[in-house]
This record gives structure tokens, sequence and C-alpha cells, in this order.
């Protein structure tokens, strides 16, 4: 049997898995159980639901605290919940084990939870022979009204396809700070500071992004395209709901630090780990509204395309019209470079 490479599990072996044994066990009060595209579970709590999401941080090392709370936040604000409670399971390679390690890890989990209201509240820490560098697995819990959850499976064709701030301000902040003596000299050293500085600027949350969205109304799916870049995060979103899509090349927003890191090391920024920016599936009505409303507040937005039946598939449509398929990546372009 053929070894599996790195990142996600592919799609047709996960599919294969989830249908074999991702029942739920017949318990009614899982509203939202695991599905390709869904990357949290829905559990009925009465007047409320809780809103549950595990992630884990394998690629950066440097404020891999602060990654983990962001991360998992941002897909529990992908359900249209708030995000609590955070619990962290650190692991720490044996041939790096410090209390200073520690300590900084914890300090960025402090420091993040704190800035987005988040309570920490367990987890679990070990020292691991073998692990190449540190691993923070974050569980992050939120709560919604009872009926209010947002999907990713929940977009029809006709809808608009709307994305935030732009790509792929986590893979270039990753990029920028794990391969910095590749680039260094390439890029002059401010652009390289920028660059790594987007962890922070424009960061990576997308909370603020969903809660202005479904305040304004006629959202019908959210999604956070992480790992496997836009590219996948599209896919997914089209798979959990049924629906093909078409995406506009010229209107996908590039960000210029992306596709100068990219350029350098032979990276396509589709397929780069996207954290920063969220996929929003609107009523074509809806669509120009949410995007005002984002840009009022700070939050740049643009229309990118739209969902299609299903039978069109996903297509990247160019200026004169012509369509070709939407690219697939079978592993993130980081974990191609590492």
């Amino acid at each position: 049997m053929p070894e599996l490479p790195p990142g996600k599990l592919p799609v047709e072996l996960l599919r294969e898995l989830l249908a074999r044994y991702g029942g739920v066990a017949g318990d009614p009060r899982v509203v939202l159980g695991p599905g390709i595209g869904e990357d949290a579970a829905v559990i009925d709590f009465g007047d409320r639901s809780l809103v549950a999401k595990t992630d884990p941080i394998t690629y950066a090392t440097d404020e891999i605290g602060w990654y983990a709370v962001h991360v998992g936040a941002n897909d529990v604000a992908c359900c249209g919940a708030a995000p609590r409670w955070f619990l962290a399971c650190v692991l720490l390679p044996e041939a790096e084990a410090t209390a200073e390690l520690a300590e900084a890890i914890f300090a960025q989990i402090d420091g993040a939870c704190r800035g987005l209201g988040v309570s920490l509240c367990g987890g679990h820490t070990e020292i691991v022979p073998g692990l190449p560098r540190p691993i923070v697995v974050g569980h992050t819990l939120g709560e919604v009204a009872r009926g209010a959850h947002v999907t990713t499976g929940g977009a029809r064709p006709g809808d608009r396809l709307i994305l935030t701030k732009g790509i792929a301000i986590e893979g270039t902040a990753i990029l920028a700070r794990e391969k910095a003596d590749s680039l260094r000299g390439v890029l002059p050293d401010a652009e390289l500071d920028r660059c790594a500085a987007m962890l922070h600027e424009p960061g990576i949350s997308v909370v603020r992004d969903a809660q202005l969205a479904i305040e304004a109304g006629g959202v019908r799916a959210l999604h956070d395209p992480t790992e496997g870049g836009l590219a996948t995060g599209l896919w997914e979103l089209a798979e959990a709901a049924g629906v093909g899509l078409t995406v506009d090349e010229e209107r996908l927003p590039v960000l210029p630090e992306c596709r100068a890191v990219c350029e350098r090391l032979g990276v396509d920024p589709l397929g780069l780990i996207a954290s920063g920016c969220l996929l929003i599936a609107a009523e074509p009505d809806r669509a120009e509204p949410i995007v005002e409303r984002l840009g009022s507040k700070g939050i740049a937005a643009s229309i990118i395309g739209e969902a299609v039946p299903a039978e069109r598939g996903c297509s990247l449509r160019a200026a004169d019209g012509s369509l070709r398929p939407l690219s697939t990546f079978r592993r993130d372009e980081i974990a191609r470079l590492f």
C-alpha cells in the first residue's frame, strides 16, 4: 500500500473513511457531524448550540501558540458562533524542550486568548522523543443561539462568492519566518519584515469578518481556507454544498507580499495555507451590502465569483470569459517545501 504524502488526508480517502466510520451513534443532539469541508461540530444544548473544533499547528514554530488559538477560533466563528473556551495539547521535542520554550508557548496562548476574550480552560503537555518540532493541538469551543449556526454546505447555485482581505496571509507569514535565509537578499529587509508581521497585521483572525458578514444578513455559508490554500477551500465549500463554483481569476486578491515570496520560492499562491481570509457564499442581492459592511469596518472584501450547478464543476474564468478547471492541491505548498 503506497505511503500518503504530508498534509491533509486525500479527500477521496477521507470521504471513504467518514462514510464508514463517521456516524454519530444515533445521537439526535449532534446537529452537524463530520463531513468534507465542515470544520467544526455543532451539538444541541437546549436554547444554545455548542460548536466544537480541534486543529493542530504543524508547520509554524514561531508563535505557534498564537496560531493555535486563532486557527480554532476562526473555524468556530465560521459556524456563526462566538469562540469562548480553549484547550491546548502542547507537545515539545525532547531535543529542544526547555522551560523557556514552554513558557513562550503558554504566553502566546494566553495573549491570543485574551485578545479574543477566550478562556484557556485545560489541556495537556508532554515532551516527546523523536518529534522534529513543537506541535500544539488546539481544541476550541464556542456557542451560538439554537438554529442560528452556519455551515460550509449552505451555498446554493446563484449565490455570490466573497473573499475578505486576500491570499495568502498565513502562508506568507510562515514562509517569511521559516525561510528567511532563502528570502534575505532577494527581498528587501523591510519587505521581509512586513511579510513576517502579517501574522498580526492584517492578521490571521477572521472572527470579526464572520461576525460582520452575519450581521449584514444573507450569508448562506462561511469557510476559512487553511491548509491547501484558497483553491482547496473553494473545493471544500463546493463539495460540502453539492454545487460547482466559477471564480473570476482577475478578481482574486493575491496580496503583493504573497506574490513576491511565492515567486522567489516557486510556490503557487492558490495552494498556500491561507488563514486570514474568509470565504463567504451570500444571497445574490446581499453580496454588495456584505462587502460594504466589511469595508466600512476596515476589512477589504471583494466578490470573486458565484456558485453554479454541480455538473458545471469548479472553474477559473479568465478575463476573456474562457474557463479552465480550478487547480487542486493534494498537499499544501508549504508541506511540499518542507
